[in-house]
């Protein structure tokens, strides 16, 4: 064991013997870790000592809940499996809103967290700092799996196992959690060499792609929601695809923005939340959704009522007729469309029927309601709001990746983003805040790390931004690329906005907040105040500078009405 002065808990000498925490270090470079998020905590000092001798790159952020962010945000942003270090109890437990929307999502992330020593494990209170009862157990809501590893052998084939489980569709978070002396202990296991983690296949089953043919072959007027199972099954090709030949309406879900070309003549965009979409959605004698729970959201807050057969495609079997009862197809978002693809082709379906919306062409019927949704936004009174959507779309480069706070801004990029080249990011799975910065910040490392421009944009708002707000001091620390836009409106805005539509008046929406032009600047982070005007500009200039920095507007933007009251 590492001795340790009490009054300092510093370390008084070293060893250069080998032990469980080198072991973690090691499987995950074998499995091709390159960046590690997280806080060092007493128990999980054998982490952080191990990777002083090997080559992970640390990301030490100021709260594990945006350390699980972060992560999450490594993964989007590069496809790869984000890997987050906790320390016990408190540690572990402030990661869990963050590890909520990983969860939700579904993004691919290995948890590793410490625990207190062996023999203080079990319900037994003997007073260790940090103990828990059952530490896994609170991990049991916001993850795929939970282990607790007992023995340093067990540590490779562990972690292996976790990785594996993580990349297979579903994806997701996968936690492991080990003890504090078993990470410290010295080790008779050799150096590990090699470890391999494949994504467990999921293929559709093929009596139900041919069954999803024959209804497609049929219909007149299909339809396809893409969800954000699309993204994460990297199906975008294959939607294509199936759209043209099908001649169906693609409309793309939050999650699922990007997936489908936003100026493609078939694409109704983004739009869920309008009601002229619904209708469009409803008409449809066949509905694919790919990827998507029909939940709240997509399904226009539950208004939605179809009237024609759903094929629902999800590697998840719990949200499989979930919502609506339909041909349900269990399988990895991009193997089924790929399968599909392909049944479709060579069954001539694009020739057997034609594709006729009650006269109107689905080309045709997708450009009138895209028109009705640009026609109601401008019956709105919204021309401040669709401005500054637009001046800052303008101002960010067609390949620049976007994270997203729980924020009205984000709730209008959600239905307006058009993502082009890059990708478009929010905390949509679970709806926490604070998500937009230090996501921002795990991405921005991401794409540096594998070898691509780093700068990235995150949106906030005033309430939002106070949960991340310390990560200015992560991102002045590691100098990295992230513009940071938060648009304060003084308070919860589309919280009082909500109170005010349903009781007339808001309670407990307001707040004090700092001067975040005069904070940033303290923690040595340059930034702006501009009106909402100037936001285009300023972005560009702060997209051309080095390392973070932060744009701040005052303005109070609205919402677009809901159409779902109207129904």
């Amino acid at each position: 064991m590492i001795d340790f002065d009490p009054g300092t808990a510093a370390p008084t000498q070293g060893t250069d013997q080998r032990n469980g925490g080198d072991l973690v270090v090691e499987t995950l470079e074998a499995l091709g870790a390159k960046t590690v998020f997280g806080i060092p905590g007493q128990h999980a000092l054998g982490l952080f000592d191990a990777m002083g001798r090997g080559n992970l790159h640390f990301v030490s952020s100021r709260v594990e809940n945006n350390s699980a962010f972060a992560a999450d945000g490594y993964s989007r942003a590069t496809g790869e499996v984000g890997v987050l270090f906790l320390s016990t109890g408190p540690g572990a437990l402030t990661s869990l809103a963050g590890l909520q929307e990983a969860y939700a999502t579904g993004v691919p992330m290995v948890v590793v967290a410490s625990q207190i020593p062996l023999e203080g494990l079990g319900a037994r209170r003997k007073g260790m700092l940090h103990q828990l009862d059952d530490q896994k157990a609170s991990a049991a809501n916001v993850t795929k799996s939970q282990r607790l590893i007992q023995h340093a052998s067990g540590i490779p084939s562990a972690i292996q196992d976790a990785w594996t489980e993580a990349i297979s569709s579903p994806q997701g978070p996968v936690w492991i959690e080990i003890p504090q002396n078993v990470l410290l202990d010295p080790i008779m296991v050799p150096p590990v060499e090699d470890a391999l983690a494949e994504a467990a296949d999921n293929p559709p089953r093929v009596e139900l792609i041919r069954e999803a043919v024959k209804w497609l072959s049929t219909a007149e007027r299909p339809a396809i929601i893409a969800g954000g199972g699309t993204r994460r099954g990297r199906a975008e090709k294959s939607l294509l695809s199936i759209a043209e030949q099908l001649r169906a309406p693609v409309i793309c879900t939050p999650g699922g923005n990007g997936a489908f070309p936003w100026k493609h003549e078939l694409s109704l965009q983004s739009w869920i939340e309008d009601r002229y979409m619904t209708d469009v959605l409803e008409d449809a004698d066949v509905l694919i959704v790919i990827g998507s729970s029909l939940g709240e959201v997509t399904s226009n807050y539950f208004t939605f009522e179809p009237r024609g057969r759903i094929i629902q495609i999800d590697a998840e079997p719990r949200v499989l007729e979930s919502n609506r009862p339909g041909l349900g197809i269990r399988a990895d978002a991009g193997q089924a469309l790929a399968a599909l693809d392909e049944a479709l082709a060579a069954a001539g379906a694009a020739d057997t029927v034609t594709r006729s919306w009650h006269g109107t062409s689905p080309e045709e019927v997708v450009k009138e309601s895209l028109a009705k949704v640009k026609a109601r936004l401008e019956s709105q009174d919204l021309a401040k709001e669709l401005k500054f959507m637009a001046d800052i779309r303008e101002a960010v480069p067609a390949d620049m990746q976007t994270f997203w706070d729980m924020t009205i801004s984000a709730y209008w990029g959600w239905s307006c983003w058009d993502a082009r080249e890059g990708q478009f990011h929010s905390a949509q799975g679970a709806g926490g805040l604070g998500y937009g910065f230090p996501a921002a910040i795990g991405g921005a490392v991401g794409l540096e790390t594998t070898g691509k421009p780093g700068r990235v944009l995150a949106v906030s708002g005033d309430g939002s931004s106070m949960y991340s707000i310390s990560e200015l001091a992560t991102a002045k620390q590691h100098n990295i690329p992230v513009t940071w836009l938060i648009v304060d409106d003084g308070g919860y805005g589309i919280l009082r906005e909500y109170m005010v539509g349903a009781f007339g008046k808001a309670t407990a929406t307001e707040l004090a907040r700092p001067d975040f032009v005069k904070l940033a600047e303290s923690f040595g982070v340059p930034a702006r105040r501009v009106s909402p005007e100037e936001v285009g500009d300023a972005l560009k200039a702060s997209f051309e500078a080095d390392g973070p920095n932060v744009v701040v507007v005052e303005t109070l933007l609205k919402m677009f009405g809901p159409t779902h009251l109207e129904h």
